[in-house]
């Protein structure tokens, strides 16, 4: 994720942040509690895994995430995937929520490509969830288009998204980005190819589609 662009404002990305974490919020409030063990689109973690993590920016102190990060050696992978396993073990689904709503204006951001990269962190994570559940969740277009306008390739290789040889094509809006074999779909689902996912069958179409759906 880039820098906020001129079009973007900080107070509007700011503003679409918080509107996402509360919708979000209310999202998992109402998800039956058999949803909370399924799998996610992250590896190995189930939906209460992710939204554990979703909010330990906001619940770990700096001096703390650097004490996690020596107890998992160094690997900030490690860190999280400990402290999402631990921490979703520990609260409840509605702790779990009721920690994203209630810090729906923080200012937490990830370490590299600032007040973008939380909405993109928050969004993702978001569809993460939804889109293996089966919950029909449209991301609004205006935090999609922060998001997508923001797309680097420099970011690929940290989230291990492989797009060489293909053009992704949004068939609900006007975006596309990069050269190659037409993978089409909606945006929000090719923002996820973005960031290294795998999508369930079924929801891009092209030549190249089977590279980055689920088996």
């Amino acid at each position: 994720m880039g820098n906020v662009s001129h079009a973007h404002s900080e107070s509007v990305v700011r503003a679409a942040i918080a509107a996402e974490r509360r919708e979000l919020a209310d999202v998992f409030d109402d998800l039956p509690a058999a949803k909370w063990d399924e799998p996610s689109l992250c590896a190995d973690w189930r939906v209460r895994e992710v939204v554990a993590h979703m909010s330990l920016g906001f619940r770990y102190s700096i001096p703390r995430v650097a004490k996690e990060i020596v107890k998992a050696r160094g690997s900030l992978n490690r860190m999280t995937d400990r402290c999402a396993r631990k921490d979703a073990a520990e609260f409840s689904t509605s702790e779990l929520t009721a920690f994203l709503r209630d810090n729906a204006t923080h200012p937490w951001k990830p370490p590299v490509g600032g007040i973008v990269a939380a909405l993109g962190h928050d969004v993702v994570h978001g569809l993460d969830i939804t889109v293996p559940i089966g919950v029909d969740r449209a991301v609004p277009e205006d935090r999609l288009r922060i998001l997508l306008d923001a797309v680097d390739p420099k970011s690929f290789k940290f989230f291990g998204a492989q797009l060489d040889g293909v053009q992704l094509r949004a068939d609900d809006l006007d975006w596309t980005f990069g050269s190659g074999s037409p993978v089409t779909g909606a945006a929000q689902d090719l923002l996820l190819l973005t960031f290294g996912r795998k999508l369930p069958k079924g929801r891009i179409h092209g030549p190249e589609a089977d590279r980055f759906t689920l088996t």
